[in-house]
């Protein structure tokens, strides 16, 4: 099988480098072109600096959390910009496109919508309660994705051993 469109779900972990390394591998050997894609989850840790429901400061919630949200993406676009670099640098038609909401749903999206022929994403191996409370990207993605689905798992580290 020949993968023409490859769609790569990017996060800004040391595994998202390995990813990448994999899609310009893929990419190169079957002259495929890559989305690049990144969402940027809307959960606790992004609204966590925020007062809570009975303070003052409570009217300017909503204004706080989208001036959060634009910092939040002014980042990720610059940095899924370099990796588009990485990828155009290696000679491979490269677009990209960041979301806000929940990752899993919006790679499968994105796949049926750009017609991915190949989605590639990592997994960080999360098991048991951590996989049950954080849910896990690539395991949605992997059930519910139209086409085929390349996994990159993360690399024990010695602590893990």
């Amino acid at each position: 099988m020949v993968y023409q469109k490859i769609l790569v779900a990017l996060d800004q972990s040391p595994l998202g480098e390995e990813v990448l390394q994999q899609a310009i591998a893929l990419a190169q050997c079957f002259g495929s072109s890559l989305m690049l894609c990144h969402c940027i989850p809307v959960e606790s840790q992004i609204l966590s600096p925020y007062p809570s429901f009975y303070s003052e400061e409570m009217l300017n919630f909503s204004q706080m959390i989208q001036e959060r949200l634009k910092q939040e993406t002014t980042h990720a676009q610059a940095w899924l910009q370099q990796q588009s670099e990485t990828a155009i640098a290696a000679g491979i038609p490269t677009e990209t496109q960041i979301q806000i909401g929940e990752p899993g749903r919006y790679v499968r999206d994105l796949a049926k919508e750009w017609q991915a022929d190949l989605i590639i994403i990592g997994r960080r191996g999360l098991r048991g309660f951590q996989e049950l409370f954080l849910g896990s990207v690539s395991n949605y993605v992997l059930h519910h994705a139209p086409c085929s689905v390349l996994v990159v798992q993360a690399t024990p580290t010695s602590s893990e051993n």
